[in-house]
């Protein structure tokens, strides 16, 4: 990215119906009604059909679900873009995926979760590619719960030129903590702003632990929806964000990394590892 872009964000801490889409598209379109100064809408990980693992597929959208273009109508009418979780039938199974439509109500694409979490893995197919969209001349590198806690995959997106990090959650109790150390670690390690939106309130079998927030890159919490409730916090940022701390941190980076030797039992070096 060349050239500065300003970018107004919403972040939609909300908690979503489990089995009721309807209702969660009605939610939706009240949160983009009442904050038409937004460019982009983040909301959780399945938002759309609300965080389940007993039956995901009777949720489950295509690109040609009735569902989608009702997504569409809503970011056309507001003029936001959307990023939002939905269980996504593909042709390799169910993924707990992030959409991603401009404001024109066009889908940009979606990135399916790679790293799944607890009994995920036994309705959910891992996604085997990471995601970078561009909205607005802006390239944004996206996340989905998890994945958040394997410095690998920011890292990833970074080198892949995303000027912003965006993550998606349904994180609940006991890890809500968890989740603002991994934030934080992330937007600083990569030198990058970070936006992480989480679910809030009970679930069907979970309770989530909001937290939704916008990490500037030295780590520092720019604007947090807080732990207690749905709210929608509003955020402007100019990107993309030069960093004065660590430039070109990551140009830095050696590649490959250092070979790994492992030390033997009386002190000796072993050979490297391959």
């Amino acid at each position: 990215m060349s050239m500065t872009h300003s970018l107004t964000l919403g972040l939609a801490q909300l908690t979503p119906k489990v089995g009721h889409i309807d209702a969660n598209l009605a939610s939706l379109g009240q949160t983009l009604k009442a904050h038409p100064e937004v460019d982009l809408m983040v909301l959780p990980e399945l938002f759309l059909g609300g965080y389940t693992t007993r039956d995901p597929a009777a949720g489950a959208v295509t690109p040609e679900d009735v569902r989608i273009h009702e997504l569409s109508e809503l970011a056309r009418r507001h003029d936001t873009a959307l990023i939002l979780g939905a269980a996504e039938h593909y042709a390799g199974g169910i993924a707990n995926s992030a959409l991603c439509l401009d404001r024109r109500g066009q889908l940009l694409g979606s990135y399916r979760k790679a790293q799944l979490f607890g009994d995920e893995s036994t309705v959910f197919t891992a996604g085997d590619a990471l995601t970078v969209i561009e909205f607005d001349g802006v390239r944004i590198g996206l996340m989905i719960c998890f994945d958040l806690e394997f410095p690998e995959v920011a890292r990833a997106l970074a080198r892949e030129g995303a000027d912003l990090l965006v993550t998606i959650s349904a994180n609940m109790t006991p890890f809500g903590q968890d989740h603002h150390v991994f934030a934080r670690a992330r937007a600083i390690e990569n030198g990058l702003p970070h936006v992480y939106v989480n679910q809030v309130g009970a679930g069907e079998v979970f309770t989530f632990t909001g937290g939704s927030m916008v990490v500037s890159p030295d780590g520092q919490i720019d604007a947090a929806a807080g732990d207690n409730g749905e709210a929608v916090t509003v955020a402007h940022l100019e990107l993309p964000f030069i960093s004065t701390l660590r430039p070109r941190y990551l140009e830095l980076l050696r590649d490959p990394p250092p070979t790994v030797r492992t030390a033997g039992r009386d002190g000796k070096a072993s050979s490297p590892t391959e």
